[in-house]
């Protein structure tokens, strides 16, 4: 069995705790290795007949999950670092073909046993509550023929991330991977931003076919997988198995209109300052990023390391948990930061879940986005060392929503700190930027998951149906920019948005939790030493409790109406004219 340990920027890591039930030397990528845990479990729960040994059960299960966890995200990082590697790729395929399709009916029947167990009914009611919830979810919706599917539909997104991944353009005689243009549209030079934009443009639009043609593939996959779970659509299907108990696509297409009447006057309004600011007729889509007063390009740091001991010295100042948490990370090697060739697009932070830490995933290539993502990533860093001590496995883990509430918030309690990269007139402009950044976002994520309703609420549409419908949501939700030209561009920008390709209706979570970390903030201004220990007593919850409660014990509310997007845009509007004034 190929292995991609050698591949990994960090070493071997030892288990949180030592392995009672799991063999150490078990090989973890070996179904008849496995298939004798399973056995095992499922005899023990026969034989367990009191709530000692039941939930000493309940232990073991999670024991096993959270190696088998830990198994796929190493294989899936080392892929990430080099998809360009056959050896990293063949591992994780061989993971997704060859173990996760036996994984899952096993992991299916301890569910069925521990919703039929007598002694379930004498478990703690509050500590089980959510557990017992998912369980459910997880039983109702399993089908053994998704299970082929579901490891398809993983293949197809396997090779999405490794076409993005491997795009590169000429650019002034040398070869640079898109994300590494991405600076060259801060460029005060509008001829030089527009040839770099172009450049990236046509080249995405080169696989626009290939990356239609894996999209549909998706699409029906997952159309199947709910009709075979008794769905009328994807849609549905979605909500219920990512655990929306707390809210419905009703409530989506609200946030969308509220999104709509609230946030896109104000878009309209830094557009257009953007506008006169520029001395322009109209805005261009290479226009979006440069400073408006033509200055250059903010230079947060010149290489990795220099971002790196910058964001420990914010962390240094914000909170000594914290900066413990982002220097053992360091020591560790649990950062992969740089971009090159070969490396997947994006960022994300993966939970090891046996040895229980975090790892971090970017691209960073000298931007200040490059600090908001190193700040985000962080936050989830911090959520997931914050849950080392819960015992039971799912819930280290908290819902998307919550998640990202973590990390957003972090952005902005960091940003107070931005001194450590820049002179204090440079960290107010970095400031601006990010919380126009934030109100921008909001429609992206609006289109991004409207996008989406329409989708998998229109089964059997066609490529031309489909590209409508982004467009008239480009209408809805794009502003005053001006395509002409470039029409081809716009109708797929889609495209390089990964979560509608891999995580299908994963995006409104950002809006949501967006909401929360403005709230978050808010606090901080009011009292900065209360709002960090809530947010971190919300943090220490993991998955433990519900939605509404996790937000609440971070001092902030589940709610994304107009009411409660007004109060927040108007604090973040008022920020932007003090630090525009300073």
């Amino acid at each position: 069995m190929l292995t991609p340990m050698n591949l990994l920027p960090f070493g071997k890591l030892p288990p949180f705790a030592p392995r009672e039930f799991v063999p150490v030397d078990a090989d973890l990528g070996n179904w008849s290795q496995l298939a004798p845990l399973f056995d095992q479990l499922e005899a023990r729960a026969a034989k367990a007949g009191s709530l000692a040994e039941f939930e000493q059960w309940l232990l073991a299960w999670g024991e096993l999950s959270a190696a088998l966890d830990e198994e796929s995200a190493k294989r899936y990082i080392a892929m990430s670092c080099h998809t360009d590697n056959a050896e990293a790729k063949q591992a994780y395929l061989d993971y997704v073909e060859k173990i996760e399709p036996e994984l899952k009916p096993r992991q299916f029947k301890l569910s069925q046993i521990y919703l039929a167990h007598p002694c379930r009914a004498q478990l703690p009611k509050a500590r089980y509550e959510v557990f017992d919830r998912d369980t459910a979810v997880h039983v109702e919706l399993f089908r053994q023929e998704n299970v082929p599917l579901e490891t398809e539909e993983a293949k197809v997104g396997q090779q999405y991330q490794e076409l993005s991944g491997s795009l590169t353009v000429t650019f002034r005689g040398e070869e640079r991977t898109l994300p590494q243009m991405a600076k060259h549209l801060e460029d005060p030079d509008r001829a030089l931003r527009q040839e770099a934009w172009e450049l990236v443009a046509k080249r995405r639009l080169r696989e626009a076919e290939k990356f239609e043609g894996q999209f549909d593939q998706m699409v029906k996959l997952r159309e199947k997988i709910a009709a075979n779970a008794g769905f009328a659509n994807y849609r549905d299907y979605a909500f219920r198995s990512r655990g929306r108990f707390d809210y419905t696509p009703d409530d989506c297409l609200a946030f969308h209109a509220a999104v709509e009447s609230e946030i896109m006057p104000v878009v309209r309004e830094i557009q257009e300052a953007r506008r006169q600011l520029l001395q322009l007729p109209s805005l261009r889509p290479w226009d979006m990023d440069v400073d408006p007063l033509n200055r250059g390009p903010l230079k947060p740091f010149s290489d990795v390391g220099q971002m790196v001991s910058r964001t420990q010295n914010i962390f240094n100042k914000l909170d000594v948990g914290l900066a413990a948490g982002f220097q053992k990370m360091q020591d560790l090697r649990l950062l992969d930061l740089d971009n090159r060739k070969g490396k997947a697009p994006g960022g994300y932070q993966s939970t090891l879940n046996e040895s229980r830490l975090p790892f971090i995933f970017m691209n960073a290539v000298g931007l200040q986005r490059d600090v908001e993502t190193m700040l985000h990533e962080a936050g989830h860093a911090f959520h997931a060392l914050a849950t080392r001590n819960e015992s039971i496995y799912p819930y280290r883990h908290a819902p998307i929503e919550f998640c990202e509430v973590a990390s957003m918030s972090m952005e902005l309690l960091g940003n107070e700190f931005l001194e450590e990269f820049y002179a204090p007139a440079d960290a107010n402009r970095a400031r601006i930027t990010h919380l126009e950044g934030i109100v921008k976002f909001f429609p992206w994520m609006a289109t991004v998951d409207a996008f989406q309703h329409w989708i998998y609420t229109h089964p059997g549409h066609t490529r031309a149906e489909r590209t409508a419908a982004w467009l008239d949501l480009m209408k809805r939700f794009g502003g005053t920019v001006d395509w002409s030209g470039y029409e081809a561009t716009r109708a797929n920008l889609w495209h390089r948005q990964l979560h509608i390709f891999l995580y299908p209706f994963y995006y409104v979570e950002y809006g949501i939790a967006q909401l929360g970390a403005l709230q978050v903030w808010a606090n901080s201004r009011r009292d900065k030493a209360k709002a960090l220990r809530d947010y971190q007593a919300g943090l220490a919850l993991g998955g433990s409790r519900p939605l509404p409660e996790l937000f609440q014990a971070a001092g902030a509310r589940l709610e994304f109406t107009a009411q409660t997007i007004k109060p927040l845009v108007e604090l973040v509007r008022g920020e932007l004219r003090r630090l525009k004034a300073a």
